[in-house]
């Protein structure tokens, strides 16, 4: 016997000895088991199994009534899992968990779902964009906040944010954010173990306000992917990090920039506090406040003035700056009660959009796009668009299903960071930078757009047919610029005609960019835009 066997044999085993909160079922469909009799049958049938496992239920799917391993194909599985989902809806329950086993050229799957509906703090959901250089410390304060655990000083909380969607057991997860946790009435809920998926869905469910963390690259040659992680999410505020035994960097200097550039309220952690003394923590200190004086911000240091006047404070002029250290845990309680109260400051606006961030594929469930929502709210089983394809046109698809942090949900509105299960399209034929859309919306590929432009950092000129890297949304797209004067000089804000070099995207007017090439830097705003089919 195999070994994916063996394993569920076992947990077959265990559900025949759990007894009345175990249900097998071989498939469920839309057209048979949804319909108004049967679907309140089985919803009741599943209240009933959840009462007999005090508050959880185990289906088992793909096998006989007795028992006996039959195996579906992918796609009856997936729409066993939509309906399910959708019983789970109706009973004030959600789908917890779903292990597939690869059985017969089919699938055998053991759903769990426990009580309580999904999560609905979406309202109270800010997500945070980190930024800093190198060894500054990002991720290990990231991973102290979310578990409330001291770093041993060897990075051992950092360890928590180093998994990659794809690497996980099941893929569908758009663990774009890399933690999570969140707040209640008693204070911070956090991830007990964030390696383990369940944990992170649990706090997803229980906690009644959310912090996501987008952790970003802090090597120089990884810009590009900082750059994409800050500009192609749906960020509240940005947390640049530098470290105490250190100071200010050029990395620090070009991620405070694009964190400016996106005009995102920032807050600034001073790390590793433990490894100086005093005056070299003061020094770094007045070396970051002159760095924010020179970019015309106003530097507020939490400790002298408050958290209560650097919350009323925070935004477009005012910095707050806090005194961290994951080791000795200092200044993490200030970060938490900031994250706690910090009002969330992106807005949603329009329908339904969300730029793709990733793609990957997931047996039994298909092709997934992830991303974070931009605007409006996405169901399981709405009819989207997705495109612009390289010759401009958009394929419409199907939602099979959505899931945040390990944990699925019916629905997703903006600023949620999702992976979205499509049916009608194969992975790979989806690529970053295209967007979701409704079905009946009548979107227009742009190949060349119009943009008020500033030079950040450049040796020479900018001349015509400049050819940097456009950072949009989640587009990351060679362009070709023809500046309206000819020329661009560091420094310098102009307009100038952007035109991709291989393929159209869905650009709009107001929309803010970062281009680069090697240490050339720049930020923009589109100012209109040439529909590539009017060319």
């Amino acid at each position: 016997m195999s070994r994916d066997r063996a394993l569920l044999e076992r947990a077959l085993d265990r559900g025949e000895q759990d007894g009345g909160n175990v249900e097998f079922k071989e498939r469920l469909s839309r057209d048979v088991h949804l319909e108004s009799g049967r679907r309140e049958s089985l919803a009741a049938q599943l209240r009933h199994r959840l009462l007999s496992g005090d508050g959880e239920a185990t289906y088992v799917v793909g096998v006989t009534d007795d028992g006996g391993l039959a195996g579906v194909d992918p796609d009856t599985f997936s729409e066993t899992m939509d309906v399910l989902s959708l019983l789970a809806e109706e009973a004030d329950a959600h789908i917890d968990d779903v292990q597939t086993w690869g059985i017969n050229q089919g699938l055998v799957g053991v759903a769990t779902i426990n009580e309580g509906s999904v999560l609905e703090t979406d309202d109270e959901h800010v997500v945070v964009g980190t930024a800093g250089h190198v060894d500054h410390g990002k991720s290990t304060l990231v991973g102290s906040l979310v578990t409330g655990n001291p770093d041993d000083g060897d990075g051992a909380t950092r360890s928590y944010l180093d998994v990659q969607p794809h690497e996980v057991e099941r893929g569908l997860s758009a663990d774009l954010s890399y933690a999570v946790y969140g707040f209640d009435d008693d204070g911070p809920v956090r991830v007990r173990n964030p390696n383990r998926k369940a944990d992170r869905a649990q706090v997803v469910e229980e906690a009644d306000r959310l912090v996501s963390f987008v952790d970003t690259v802090g090597h120089e040659p990884w810009l590009r992917t900082t750059i994409r992680g800050l500009v192609g999410q749906k960020l509240d505020y940005g947390l640049l990090v530098v470290a105490a035994d250190d100071g200010p960097t050029r990395t620090t200097r070009e991620h405070l920039g694009v964190l400016l550039a996106t005009d995102l309220p920032t807050i600034v952690a001073i790390t590793k506090t433990d490894a100086v003394d005093d005056d070299r923590v003061e020094e770094v200190e007045r070396e970051v406040e002159r760095l924010l004086r020179e970019v015309d911000k106003s530097p507020l240091r939490v400790s002298r003035h408050g958290i209560d006047t650097a919350i009323d404070e925070i935004g477009e002029r005012v910095v707050p700056i806090v005194e961290t250290s994951a080791i000795t845990m200092d200044g993490l309680e200030t970060l938490d009660e900031l994250f706690d109260r910090l009002p969330k400051t992106s807005q949603d606006t329009g329908e339904f959009r969300m730029y793709v961030d990733r793609s990957y594929s997931v047996t039994g469930v298909g092709a997934v796009a992830s991303g974070t929502v931009k605007s409006g709210e996405v169901e399981a089983g709405d009819e989207l668009l997705i495109g612009p394809m390289p010759d401009g046109r958009f394929q419409e698809v199907e939602v099979r299903s959505i899931e945040m942090h390990y944990h699925r949900v019916d629905t997703a509105q903006a600023g949620r960071i999702v992976g979205i299960a499509l049916k009608g399209i194969k992975e790979s034929a989806i690529e970053r930078g295209m967007v979701l859309l409704p079905r009946d919306a009548d979107p227009e590929p742009i190949r060349e757009f119009e943009a008020e432009v500033m030079v950040l950092n450049h040796p020479t000129r900018i001349g015509d047919g400049y050819e940097p890297v456009v950072h949009l949304e989640t587009i990351g797209e060679a362009a070709a610029f023809h500046p309206d004067e000819g020329r661009l000089l560091p420094g310098d804000t102009g307009k100038t005609t952007v035109r991709f070099k291989f393929r159209p995207y869905l650009v709009e007017e107001g929309q803010k960019f970062v281009f680069r090439e090697g240490r050339s830097k720049g930020v923009g705003t589109v100012t209109a835009v040439h529909p590539a089919n009017a060319e």
